[in-house]
Parts: structure tokens; sequence; C-alpha cells
């Protein structure tokens, strides 16, 4: 099953770049008109990146991954090594944490759960996966990669339940959705939203951002990208290249869904949702009722990471290693950040009061709000 779903995400690799055209060049950036202040408080290296090796922040530490098979846990006020660990497997995502037991998968297709900087266990999951791990209530939850949701005990490793669904032939080998919220576990299940119980994997609802569409198998696959906006109960997410949409996860039932074209995950406050088009194009809905809010095009072409917002701000990352600081209400420029000039594929994280973001090269950079 391993090799097959290989040579599947290949085959969806190939047929992507096939047939996308010469890509365009992005605008040059006006010069920074810096209206907010920005401190950079520490930054360290944990080994090359990529978009499904974004940092993790609890119970004030950040933990990081890299490529190679580095696995830290950082002081979130200080930067400095809680424990870090070389698993000695080039890792495939991470990190998941509850701020005692941290969890990535290997290339290889192992789960691996550290603790206090050492190894507690390794096992072999049934297939490939690009999501973080969940670990939460003594459970580690992994949602791999043909659309299947597997449980696991946190102290021993013992594997305690499966939920697959029906799904397209073709996978994304691209982060997915996984998350709490209240006592019903929330995973991206191909184009839906799907609510399980955590205790057994039964499906208590499930609720579609998209539907299959197209004529080939890549045009159908609308499976749900990560990350996704979570305020209270209600949980917003999109659909790949096919959709955006909120959902109320605690009746499992749809609030709105809209058309959209990205390819990145989303983020939000109580008043909007945000995110970019495949272009670039940056967008603010609104969360009640999905209505755009506010878009702007100066970022076209730029190859954004998915945002995060924070405060005032939004922070979103491109693929020349700068971190865009822009106002949630109109999208109006307030700051840039630099970084070793790398592209940010994962999204930023708030660990405290500062922004946190690790590069493709494998730098990762606090900075505060002066």
């Amino acid at each position: 099953m391993s090799r097959a779903l290989s040579l599947l995400v290949t085959a969806l690799v190939v047929a992507a770049c096939s047939s996308s055209p010469k890509k365009p060049q992005p605008t040059p950036l006006a010069p920074s008109v810096a209206l907010m202040g920005t401190q950079l408080i520490w930054s360290a290296q944990v080994g090359q990146g990529g978009a499904s090796l974004a940092p993790y922040t609890a119970d004030g530490r950040v933990f990081v991954a890299g490529n190679a098979g580095v696995v830290a846990a950082l002081d979130a006020a200080t930067g400095k090594d809680v424990w870090r660990l070389n698993l000695g497997s080039p890792i495939a995502a991470g990190v998941g944490s509850d701020g005692q037991t941290a969890a990535v998968i290997t290339r290889n297709n192992q789960l691996v759960a550290v603790a206090d900087g050492s190894e507690r266990w390794r096992v072999r999951l049934p297939a490939r996966s690009f999501t973080a791990p969940l670990v939460a209530g003594g459970r580690v939850f992994v949602l791999t990669a043909d659309r299947a949701v597997v449980a696991f005990d946190g102290k021993t490793g013992a594997r305690l339940w499966t939920q697959s669904r029906p799904s397209e032939p073709l996978v994304l080998s691209q982060a997915g959705a996984l998350l709490a919220v209240g006592d019903t576990l929330v995973a991206g299940l191909a184009g839906r939203l799907t609510g399980l119980n955590p205790d057994n994997g039964s499906v208590r609802w499930e609720t579609p951002i998209a539907t299959s569409r197209g004529t080939n198998e890549v045009e159908r696959l609308v499976d749900i990208v990560g990350p996704v906006s979570r305020i209270g109960r209600s949980v917003c997410a999109r659909a790949y290249a096919a959709a955006v949409g909120c959902v109320d996860a605690a009746r499992g039932t749809p609030v709105w869904t809209r058309a959209a074209q990205g390819t990145t995950g989303v983020h939000g406050d109580d008043r909007l949702v945000f995110g970019s088009e495949s272009d670039g194009r940056f967008q603010a809905w609104q969360r009640s009722t999905g209505e755009p809010a506010w878009g702007i095009d100066r970022l076209k072409y730029r190859e954004l990471s998915a945002p995060l917002a924070l405060g005032r701000v939004l922070a979103v990352g491109d693929g020349s290693g700068i971190v865009h600081l822009i106002s949630r209400e109109d999208g109006s420029e307030m700051a840039r950040l630099t970084t070793d000039g790398s592209a940010i594929a994962a999204t930023p994280v708030l660990a405290g009061d500062a922004l946190v973001v690790q590069t493709h090269n494998g730098g990762v950079y606090a900075w505060r709000p002066q």
C-alpha cells in the first residue's frame, strides 16, 4: 500500500507540473512603510524544513523539526534548546505535541513519540502521512494520506482504532486538517470535515466544504488542506483549489461555502477568515456569512504560506523569506520582516506574544511587537 501511495503521489505531482504554464514573476515590492515596530528576540537552526514541518507551540515551548531527522523543543522566550534529538530517520510531517509528548512522522511511515528528549516509542503506519500528528488526551491521532484516521495510546504506541472513509484514488502530498473541538476529533477527509468520537473513531457528523468535480482524477481532488481556523465551535477550512467554508463543529452543520482557488490553509479571528488564492491574491471573508470583506493583489505570485491572524495584523510568509505583516482591517502593509532568504513554506505560529516562523533552510525566527 505504501509503495502504491507513493506512486500515486508522484503521479499527481507530475501531472500538476506538466499542465502548469510558465510561472509569472511577482511585482517588485514597494519600499517598506514599517508602520508597526518589531524586535527579533531570538533565532535558531533545526535543519532544512518544508510546508509539512511547521513549528508547534505548547506550554511555553516551540517544537520544531528538520527534514534530516532532528526534533527539538525550544524555550519560547529565549530560543534555547530545552532538548534536541536526532531520530536517525528523515522526517515527513510534524511536530504535534501536548507540551510533554511530541510526535513526528518519518518518511518511511513511522510514527515516533518523544518525551523529555528521549524516544518513547515508534510504530509503523499503514500509509504515508503529510499531516502533523495531534497529541491530546493521552493519545496520538494521525491522518494518513489515504484519508484514514488512526489513534494510538500516547504511552505505549498501541493502536486503538482506525476510521477509513471512501476516497478518490489519488492523494494529495500536503498537510491536512486534524484538530480537537470540545470532545470531538475533527478531521478533513476528502472534501469534508468529519467529526469523530475520539474514544472509538465512530463518525458523529460529516459536512462537505467541496464535492469532487472535473473530468479526471487530478481535477477531482478537493481534500481539506491545513491549517484551519477555529474560533469556539466555528471551524473554517479550505478544500484544495475548490472552496472555502465554515461549519458549526458542535452540531456538524454547514454555515457557508464559497468557491475559491487557493491551495494553502486559512486562519482568522471572530469576524474574518483570511487566505490566499493560487495566484497570491490575498482575500478576507466575513466569518458569519462568507461574503468577501477585502482583497489585495500586491502579493500575487509570491508563493505565500498560509496566514496567521494575531492581534490587529496578519502574518504571511513568502517564497523569498519575507514575512509580511498586513492589517486585518483592509490588507494594508504594516511591516516586513526578513529571514535567511529561503522560502517560508510552513505556517507562522504564535508563541506567547511572539511570532515564530521556520524557513526552508531551517532557520527559526521569533519577533515580538514593540
